[in-house]
């Protein structure tokens, strides 16, 4: 051990140790302690860095199985269970059969009892008759050729034919001499003939037909136009009749601004288009009669810049979107049908925690079935009791969704207890449609306006070249949208706008 402490072997009686030899030993002694508290601290910062290191691994692991988690919610995620568009499921994956929030209506497929029937049906003025007569007995084979008929069965085909060569009519505008001062006068042609050559309204409303109203790209309009009509339209011609068709309609989305503020209850909606390489929105506010859009970004100035909704005064169905916060003007109702998509997510991801969720669907549900049926038996609300019960219900479920997820450590259940937070918040305009059987239990009606917005941006490519080619086509589709709600075919409106002028709603509704 320390220098000059005895071995074991050469032991000495204890009245031999000299001091020297004691203080030999006790700095053996210290050294050697020193020497064990070192490699007990060593041992010490060793096992501090390990649990160090074990607690960094398992908060990577937490991490690492969170962000699985949500990367595996994400994959599951499509329009029943999210606020994404039916046209973004994948057509390949098997949808579950628990897929739809629709509830059988009891109705077979097909063609409902009552319904109009299209079926082809024989016209009274054939343009063509040709006779088929037997020529000869089938028993004797007599010649029968100048024998009348005893029977006749009609049978028709109905033919496409080509079409016709454009209608030309030459206006000759005229100069005359007075023989009585030599003063020369000239004739005018009629309204809207203006060039040595054009187009008639008619070709006008046909091309509009196919590019706004059947959402073709430029080029294959035009094509779908000259096989058709017989007129060889230009796909620049396609691409500007958009724009002069906008121009024309001032008047009818001035009238149907208007008409919108003063409704009783609008809906609003706003969908994603590219335009120019950048993304911008479609803003949409209708009722069941009419339509306008406009184009923008989602600010509340885009929103407001519709010249609608800050007018309102009603109720404005519309999703859980804070842009539509500051219209304090009017009340409003969140869509139904994106709480229930919500509340299917967040079941989807722990069914046995998350079973408030399916309580507050069931709730959502039967209040909407409550109101469907006091609107058949003519009712203009819901009882006090009914509202009572609703409400009592829903306050339950939101109570166990808080509970259930108070000390939430993953994303899922974060999420559901925002999603409960929300539903406690929100309670009044979640269950508006409630309040006023007037109000609709869900934003369809927006949904299906705006719609077409991607259905041809799909078709042209995925983007719109310019953000005037956007703006022009959200005119002329507010334009057919309103006018097909009245029951007015879009040719016959298109034909009226390049004609006389664009048709004006008479009112907010029919009668």
């Amino acid at each position: 051990m320390g220098r000059g402490f005895p071995r074991v072997g050469s032991l000495v009686p204890a009245d031999e140790v000299g001091d020297e030899d004691l203080r030999a030993a006790l700095a053996g002694v210290m050294a050697l302690a020193g020497v064990l508290e070192d490699q007990v601290r060593r041992l010490q910062d060793e096992v501090a860095a390990a649990a160090a290191e074990t607690a960094a691994q398992r908060a990577r692991a937490d991490a690492l199985a969170d962000r699985v988690e949500q990367l595996a919610r994400r994959l599951a995620k499509d329009s029943s269970n999210s606020s994404q568009p039916p046209s973004s499921d994948s057509p390949y994956g098997k949808k579950p059969k628990d897929r739809s929030l629709r509830q059988a209506a009891g109705r077979r497929p097909g063609k409902q009892p009552g319904a109009a029937s299209s079926t082809l049906r024989q016209s009274p003025y054939p343009d063509r008759i040709v006779e088929c007569g037997p020529a000869r007995c089938a028993g004797c084979g007599a010649d029968l050729s100048g024998q009348p008929p005893l029977a006749v069965r009609r049978r028709q085909v109905f033919e496409a034919v080509p079409p016709p060569p454009p209608a030309v009519t030459e206006y000759r505008v005229q100069s005359k001499a007075c023989p009585c001062c030599g003063q020369v006068s000239a004739g005018t042609a009629p309204p809207g003939v203006t060039g040595r050559v054009q187009y008639g309204p008619g070709v006008h409303a046909v091309t509009a037909l196919a590019a706004c109203a059947h959402y073709l790209p430029v080029a294959r309009a035009a094509a779908l136009v000259r096989a058709l009509s017989g007129v060889a339209v230009s796909a620049g011609f396609t691409a500007a009749v958009r724009g002069r068709a906008a121009v024309l309609l001032v008047p009818f989305m001035d009238r149907v601004r208007q008409l919108l503020r003063g409704a009783a209850v609008v809906h609003a909606d706003e969908t994603p288009a590219r335009a120019a390489g950048r993304l911008r929105y479609v803003h949409v506010a209708c009722t069941e009669f009419l339509t306008a859009m406009h184009t923008g970004d989602r600010t509340r100035e885009s929103i407001d810049a519709g010249r609608v909704l800050p007018g309102c005064t009603g109720v404005i169905v519309r999703d859980g979107y804070a842009g539509y916060d500051h219209l304090t003007g009017a009340l409003h109702a969140w869509c139904a049908a994106h709480g229930l998509r919500d509340l299917r997510a967040v079941h989807q991801s722990g069914p046995g925690e998350q079973s408030w969720a399916q309580d507050m669907a069931g709730v959502l549900l039967g209040a909407r079935d409550a109101a469907a049926a006091a609107r058949a038996g003519g009712e203009t609300g819901l009882s006090d009791r009914q509202q009572h019960a609703i409400r009592a219900a829903y306050r339950a479920a939101v109570a166990d969704g808080i509970t259930a997820n108070w000390t939430a450590r993953t994303s899922a259940r974060r999420d559901a207890r925002t999603l409960a937070l929300r539903f406690g918040r929100h309670e009044d305009m979640i269950l508006r449609f409630t309040t006023g059987l007037d109000i609709a239990f869900t934003n369809n009606q927006a949904e299906r306006d705006i719609r077409p917005v991607k259905v041809q941006q799909r078709t042209s490519g995925g983007t719109w070249r310019t953000l005037l080619g956007l703006a022009d086509f959200a005119v002329v589709r507010s334009y057919l949208s309103t006018a097909a709600k009245w029951d007015i075919t879009p040719l016959d409106a298109l034909t009226r706008l390049f004609t006389t002028g664009p048709w004006l709603p008479p009112d907010a509704a029919p009668g």
